[in-house]
């Protein structure tokens, strides 16, 4: 199976100053864990992920002061739609992150794949049954 198969399509994109609690709030709205933050000015793509939010949190940081810009992880690994599922989940675990987000032949992002998206298609399909306790 490929990294197509699995992305999801939605791609919640954000600036560089808007807010970790404006962050929080659009990705909680989508129901996404992560946004591609695009700086124009720095020419380059990121990625803000709700870890990196609660990061923040737990430090004591405001995030109604805090910028996305700030928290961004630039230093970002992007994959291709044509990738399999297991050059995916090689890259994921070498370096250390659960979202990979998937560029197209142009440069621009079309989808994000996750952890848990991988897990969702190599899992076999749940059944329903009963468990007897005695």
């Amino acid at each position: 199976m490929l990294v197509r198969d699995a992305m999801s399509t939605v791609v919640l994109t954000i600036g560089p100053t808007h807010t970790l609690r404006q962050a929080a709030r659009l990705m909680a709205a989508r129901r996404v864990g992560a946004a591609v933050v695009l700086d124009t000015d720095a020419d380059g793509l990121g990625i803000l992920t709700e870890r990196d939010i609660l990061v923040a949190v737990g430090k004591g940081q405001d995030p109604d002061q805090e910028t996305a810009g700030t928290h961004t992880t630039t230093d970002v690994v992007f994959a291709a739609p044509s990738w399999t599922l297991e050059e995916a989940a090689e890259a994921m675990s070498h370096g250390g992150f659960r979202h990979l987000i998937v560029m197209d032949g142009d440069g621009g992002p079309v989808g994000i794949v996750s952890v848990r998206d991988i897990i969702r298609c190599w899992a076999p399909t749940r059944r329903h049954h009963s468990t007897l306790v005695g």
